[in-house]
C-alpha cells in the first residue's frame, strides 16, 4: 500500500527551484481535529487488511493467494481514492465538497459491522479471485475507499483553509498511525481478540472516524475556495521517461512486496505475521524516502541493492529449496527493504514541480495497483511457476539503471562508454541469466508443469524407465505431495508420508481387521492412501484444487488402480463436510498441506466437531503434522482434550529403499482402548503446552507455535 498520499502537500522537487522542506517555516495552525482524523484514518486503513483477510482465509482453503488477492483489491481501491480526492478538490467548491463527502460517509456507515456474510462462502470449484474481490467490495469496499481519500483530501482542505499552510505534522502522524496499525496487529490484537471481536472493534473505530471526518468536512466547507498556493519558480514539464519511471518504480516495489510475501507464506504459513512484516517494511521505506529530510542516499544503497538482488536470486536456486526459517525470513525481509528503499528513493528524487503533483501521485498509485494485477491476476493464469519474484528482481535492476541514466547530474553514469553503467548492466544481465537457468532447470524433465490460484504443481520422473526404483513425483511449491514407483510390481506400494508404519497406515491397517473400512482423506495429493484399499472398502478424497484431481487421475494410478471404491469431492474439505450427511468413516485423515503452509481452519475446535460427526464411535482421526517450521502437536492435543478425546503421536523415520519418508501423525479417537493394540506400541503421549490456547474459528495464533 502506498503512503505517498500523505506527503501530497510536501514541497517536492528539491533542485527544481522549490524550497526544500527543511527551509519552510512552521505554521502553528489549529490542527488537532485534522490530526486526530488522519491518525484514526491511517490506523484503520492498515488494520482492516489483516483483519478481513484472516476472516475469509478459511473460506478459500487457507491459500496464501488469498492475501495477494486482498492486496490487489486494496491497491486498486487506493487508486480510486486518489482519483476521487483529486476530482473532488479540483472540480467542486468547498461547500459542495463537504456535502458530497458527508453523504458518502453516512452511506458507508451502513456497511458496519465489517463481517462478511456466509453467503460469500464458495459453493463450487470456480476460481476464487472474483468472489474474493466481490466479497471485499461488498464488505469493506466503501469504508476502505473513504479511508484512502482522507490523507490527501484533509491535507488539501487544511492548506486551503489556512491559505497554503504545509501540514508536515499531519504527514508524520499519518505514517505513525499506519505503522502502529501494522506492527500492533500480530502482537496486541491477534493474540487477544477473536476475529469477530476484531471486526467489531474495527467497526466501532470506523464509526468514530465517520464522526471526526464529518466534523472536519463541515469546518473545511466554510474555507476559502482557493486551491493550494503554487510554488514560485519555473515548472519543468515531465517527459515520457519520467512518467514511465513514476509508474515502473512503484510497480516493481509492489511486485516484490507481494511476491516475497507469497514466497514466505507458501513456505512457512499463511499467517498475518508474514503478511504484516513485508507490508511494514514496504511502508517504512515510503516513510523514510518521502520524509522531509529524505533518508535515501545512493551511497550506500546502490551497493546494497546489488548484494540484495544477487542474494535473493541465489536463495531462489535449488541449493535453498528448504532453508531454515531463522534465515529465510530475515534474508528476504532485508532484501525487500533495500529494494524498496532504492525504488522509492529514486521515485522521491523524481518528484516534479508542484503543478504536476497530482499526476505524480496518480502515476505512483497506478504503479502500485499494476504490481498487484501482475502478481494477483496475471501470474496465476499465465505463468506455469512462481516466476513473478525473479521477474521483480530483474525489473528492479533494470529500473535502477534507467533511473540513474536519466539523472543529468550523473555524468559518470549517463554514457555507456563509462564503466559504471556497463558494470551495472552486466550484473543485471548475469542475474537474469542465472534466474533463467534456474527456471529452466526447475522445468527440465517435468512431465507436467501447471499453476492456478492455489499454487504451482509439477510432475516429474526420477530414474530410468527400466530401473526398479524409478518414481514419479508430484510437488506443490517445495513440498513433495506424493510419489509412485513406475515398476508395475511396486506401483501400489504406499510411499512418502503414508508408509505402513506411519500414523495413517497404522490406523487403516488396524481397523481393516474388523472388515471393510470407510476412509476419508482431506487432501488428495497423488492419492497414495488409496493403495491400502481392498475390494469392499470405500475411500473418499476431499480436494480443493481441480488440477490436483486431474493429475492424480492421469499421471498416477493409486486411485484408479486400487481395489476400493473411490470418490473425490471437489471444494474446500471443511465446507464440504459441513454440508454432507454423516459419512461414518472408520478413519479420517487430515493431510491438506499447501507447500509447508497450514490451512488453519482445519485445526480448530469447530473443525474437530465436524470431523467426529463423520467418524464412527470407534473411528480414528489421523492428522498429519510434519512441519519444519511449526509445532502443531500441542494444537491437535488441545482440540482433542476440548472434545474429551484421546490423542497419541506416531513418529517414523525414513525408509529410503521403499521411498518412505519420516512423518509425524497425531491419532485422535474416542476409543482409547485402540492404543492398547500392539500396532500402536510406538505411539507416544503428547506433552501439553502450558501457553497453548484452544484454536477456534475465531481465534488462532501460528506466531506462538513457530519452532
Amino acid at each position: 500500500m502506498d503512503t505517498a498520499e500523505d506527503s501530497r502537500m510536501e514541497s517536492p522537487g528539491a533542485g527544481r527551484g522549490v524550497l526544500a522542506p527543511g527551509s519552510l517555516p512552521s505554521t502553528p495552525r489549529p490542527i488537532l481535529l485534522y490530526a486526530l482524523t488522519i491518525v484514526v484514518s491511517a490506523f484503520l486503513l492498515f488494520q482492516v487488511q489483516p483483519v478481513i483477510a484472516k476472516i475469509i482465509l478459511p473460506w478459500f482453503g487457507g491459500s496464501a493467494a488469498v492475501w495477494t488477492t486482498c492486496m490487489l483489491f486494496f491497491q486498486v481501491a487506493l487508486l480510486l481514492g486518489y482519483l476521487y480526492a483529486h476530482a473532488l478538490f479540483r472540480c467542486l467548491k468547498p461547500r459542495a465538497q463537504a456535502a458530497v463527502h458527508l453523504l458518502l460517509l453516512a452511506v458507508s456507515a451502513l456497511a458496519l459491522p465489517v463481517f462478511p456474510s456466509d453467503a460469500w462462502k464458495p459453493a463450487g470449484p470456480e476460481d476464487p479471485t472474483l468472489r474474493i474481490l466481490g466479497l471485499l467490495a461488498a464488505t469493506v469496499g466503501l469504508p476502505y475507499f473513504l479511508l484512502s481519500t482522507t490523507g490527501p483530501l484533509l491535507q488539501a482542505w487544511y492548506a486551503r483553509r489556512y491559505h497554503g499552510a504545509l501540514p508536515y505534522r499531519l504527514y508524520a502522524l499519518s505514517n505513525a498511525g499506519s505503522m502502529f496499525a501494522l506492527l500492533s496487529y500480530p502482537v496486541l490484537f491477534e493474540p487477544v481478540l477473536t476475529t469477530r471481536q476484531q471486526a467489531v472493534w474495527w467497526s466501532a473505530g470506523y464509526g468514530l472516524f465517520v464522526l471526526l471526518c464529518g466534523l472536519t468536512a463541515l469546518r473545511s466547507g466554510s474555507g476559502l475556495a482557493a486551491g493550494p498556493a503554487a510554488a514560485e519558480g519555473p515548472a519543468e514539464k515531465p517527459g515520457r521517461e519520467e512518467y514511465a519511471l513514476w509508474v515502473g518504480l512503484p510497480a516493481c516495489a509492489s511486485v516484490l512486496l507481494l511476491a516475497i510475501t507469497n514466497h514466505l507464506s507458501q513456505n512457512v504459513a499463511a499467517i498475518p505475521f508474514l503478511w504484516v512484516l513485508p507490508l511494514s517494511i514496504y511502508l517504512l521505506s515510503f516513510i523514510l524516502c518521502f520524509e522531509g529530510r529524505g533518508w535515501y542516499r545512493r551511497n550506500p544503497y546502490l551497493q546494497l541493492v546489488a548484494v540484495a538482488l544477487g542474494g535473493m536470486a541465489y536463495w531462489l536456486s535449488g541449493d535453498f529449496e528448504n532453508p531454515p526459517i531463522h534465515l529465510l525470513i530475515p534474508m528476504f525481509s532485508v532484501g525487500l527493504f533495500i529494494c524498496c528503499m532504492v525504488c522509492h528513493g529514486e521515485l522521491a528524487l523524481l518528484k516534479p514541480h508542484p503543478r504536476y503533483l497530482t499526476s505524480f501521485y496518480l502515476s505512483l498509485s497506478a504503479g502500485g495497483a499494476l504490481g498487484g494485477v501482475v502478481v494477483g491476476l496475471i501470474a496465476p493464469r499465465f505463468f506455469k511457476g512462481f516466476y513473478e519474484l525473479p521477474l521483480g528482481l530483474v525489473s528492479c535492476g533494470v529500473l535502477v539503471i534507467l533511473a540513474l541514466r536519466r539523472d543529468r547530474s550523473l555524468d559518470w553514469f549517463r554514457s555507456w562508454r563509462q564503466p559504471a553503467p556497463l558494470f551495472a548492466a552486466a550484473l543485471t544481465l548475469a542475474m537474469a541469466v542465472f534466474l533463467g537457468i534456474q527456471i529452466r532447470h526447475n522445468a527440465a524433465g517435468a512431465r507436467v508443469l501447471v499453476r492456478n490460484f492455489y499454487g504451482g504443481l509439477k510432475v516429474r520422473d526420477t530414474g530410468t524407465a527400466d530401473s526398479q526404483d524409478a518414481v514419479r513425483t508430484l510437488t506443490h511449491g517445495t513440498i513433495n505431495h506424493g510419489e509412485q514407483f513406475l515398476n508395475p510390481a511396486k506401483r501400489m506400494n504406499p510411499t512418502t508420508y503414508y508408509g505402513p508404519k506411519s500414523g495413517a497406515g497404522l490406523a487403516i491397517r488396524s481397523l481393516e481387521k474388523r472388515g471393510p473400512v470407510r476412509v476419508g482423506v482431506i487432501g488428495l495429493g497423488t492419492g497414495t492412501l488409496a493403495a491400502y484399499g481392498r475390494p469392499g472398502d470405500y475411500y473418499r478424497f476431499y480436494e480443493i484444487n481441480p488440477l490436483v484431481i486431474r493429475l492424480a487421475r492421469t499421471e498416477f494410478s493409486f486411485i484408479t488402480g486400487t481395489g476400493a471404491r473411490v470418490e473425490t469431492a471437489l471444494g474446500d474439505a471443511r465446507l464440504s463436510l459441513e454440508r454432507e450427511a454423516a459419512q461414518n468413516f472408520d478413519v479420517l485423515a487430515v493431510d491438506a498441506f499447501s507447500s509447508d503452509s497450514i490451512p488453519i481452519h482445519l485445526l480448530t475446535r469447530e473443525a474437530f466437531v465436524v470431523y467426529f460427526r463423520h467418524l464412527k464411535p470407534a473411528g480414528v482421526l489421523a492428522v498429519h503434522v510434519s512441519n519444519k517450521y511449526l509445532e502443531l502437536e500441542p494444537v491437535v492435543k488441545r482440540c482433542a482434550d476440548a472434545l474429551g478425546k484421546s490423542a497419541r503421536v506416531v513418529d517414523t523415520e525414513d525408509e529410503e529403499t521403499d521411498e518412505v519418508f519420516g512423518a509425524t501423525w497425531v491419532l485422535v479417537t474416542a476409543s482409547p482402548a485402540l492404543f492398547q493394540e500392539k500396532e500402536f506400541a510406538g505411539a507416544g503421549a503428547i506433552q501439553p503446552a502450558s501457553n497453548q490456547r484452544l484454536w477456534t474459528d475465531n481465534y488462532s495464533n501460528l506466531f506462538r507455535i513457530l519452532r
